[in-house]
């Protein structure tokens, strides 16, 4: 808990009439079966002025949401990794451009993916895996786009890349450990020739560079996470694995179909945060925790770094690292942002229709956690649900991110 940095919405610069809004626009899609329950979160200056829970975390037990929930938190540890590579680089003990396979050799002399082209036209979404061949990488994958998905490491969404990748996910233990999975990473061919694309790293990129700063720091990254991290940021309710006695604060993730919000069934990586006897830590997507817990961590990027980080660092991680890559990870959703170390960096504001300051940055989870930094205001926001990933996308849930988002803005009063 972090009731010593907790506030009243008006000390914060927040109207608490205002944030009523907040209230209404979560209640409505409770209402609508969208979601089962939420827990909001807005900070500013480095307290906490706004923390709400809705529905519930139960639905079939009627267990009411708690504001202390355990979220699966998924890729928003994605940040939290990106942070311990930057104080390992202001540390001096890795450069961004260093080479992977300086830190794990198996990422040496890395193979690309390419589809045979077909007459007359040639679509690579419909090229079958059977027709691609293997071209060595032009030049060596780097920490810097790992860190920005420019590697073309187990993102693939068709083709041979992401066949192999899948089947290697698919072979993942609970029991395993980044020492044992990471190397194997290197067997699967990128999709591309790294630095030429921008395209979503799950769990390869960031299990790669989880695995790095064990290997810099002796460590394992719960280790370092604990030790370097959460506790300097009291971060006491965050984990790879909750424990057993902790389970029941860990809200149920659900399905949306033509009977309404049913129970849905974590797997993979995704599971392995409340499975039972699991020691693998995936910096792709492995933390659960709660929202006050996070908001440590959003609020220590929102004042500038400290005590983790310089705030020239923190600058620079907000950056646009990928110039005018096309950039359309997630369809509408972010028109408007590039991507920095580890996060969306919002470049502009008119184009991603929203109240965010320019500069604004954060990232987002599988089950539809998702957080936002604004530098500018100094102001954090997290918006956590349970809902699992459909394909095609549920486009209502879709909204209720950026109806949140406008709900805290227009609630500043200062």
């Amino acid at each position: 808990m972090i009731a010593e940095r907790t506030a009243l919405p008006a000390q914060i610069g927040l109207s608490s009439a205002r944030l009523r809004v907040v209230d209404s626009v979560i209640q409505s899609y409770i209402d609508r079966g969208v979601i089962a329950g939420a827990v909001t979160l807005a900070g500013r200056t480095e307290q906490v002025g706004h923390l709400g829970a809705y529905g519930h975390m139960d639905l079939e037990s009627a267990r009411a949401m708690r504001p202390d929930a355990i979220f699966r938190l998924a890729s928003m540890t994605k940040p939290v990794v990106a942070v311990a590579v930057l104080m390992l680089f202001e540390e001096g003990k890795l450069l961004l451009n260093d080479a992977v396979s300086k830190y794990i050799p198996a990422f040496n002399n890395l193979q690309v993916a390419v589809a045979n082209p077909t007459l007359p036209a040639y679509v690579a979404a419909n090229v079958p895996s059977g027709v691609y061949h293997l071209v060595p990488a032009e030049r060596a994958i780097t920490i810097r786009d790992l860190l920005t998905h420019t590697s073309g490491l187990g993102s693939a969404t068709v083709g041979l890349a992401f066949e192999q990748a899948t089947a290697l996910l698919k072979e993942l233990k609970p029991t395993d450990t980044l020492a044992d999975a990471v190397p194997k990473m290197a067997s699967v061919p990128l999709s591309f020739q790294p630095g030429s694309m921008w395209e979503y790293s799950g769990a390869f990129g960031f299990d790669t560079l989880g695995h790095i700063v064990e290997v810099i720091s002796g460590r394992t990254l719960w280790e370092f996470f604990s030790e370097r991290i959460f506790e300097p940021l009291g971060i006491r309710d965050t984990f790879f694995h909750v424990p057993p006695e902790r389970l029941s604060e860990v809200p149920v993730v659900y399905e949306r179909g033509p009977n309404g919000l049913q129970p849905g069934a974590p797997s993979g990586i995704l599971s392995f945060s409340t499975a039972p006897g699991a020691c693998y830590m995936s910096g792709g997507g492995g933390l659960a925790g709660t929202a006050e817990d996070y908001a440590r961590f959003a609020l220590m990027l929102a004042s500038g770094g400290r005590p983790l980080l310089s705030r020239h660092t923190v600058a620079l991680m907000a950056s646009n690292h990928i110039g005018q890559l096309a950039y359309a990870p997630m369809g509408p959703d972010l028109r408007g942002y590039r991507f920095g170390l580890g996060v969306r960096v919002l470049d502009d504001p008119a184009e991603g229709s929203t109240l965010a300051s320019r500069g604004t940055f954060g990232w987002a989870g599988a089950f539809g956690t998702n957080s936002w930094v604004d530098p500018v205001e100094r102001l954090v926001g997290l918006l956590l649900i349970q809902r699992m990933f459909a394909n095609p996308p549920d486009q209502e849930l879709r909204t209720l991110w950026p109806k949140f988002q406008t709900a805290i803005y227009q609630a500043l009063d200062e």
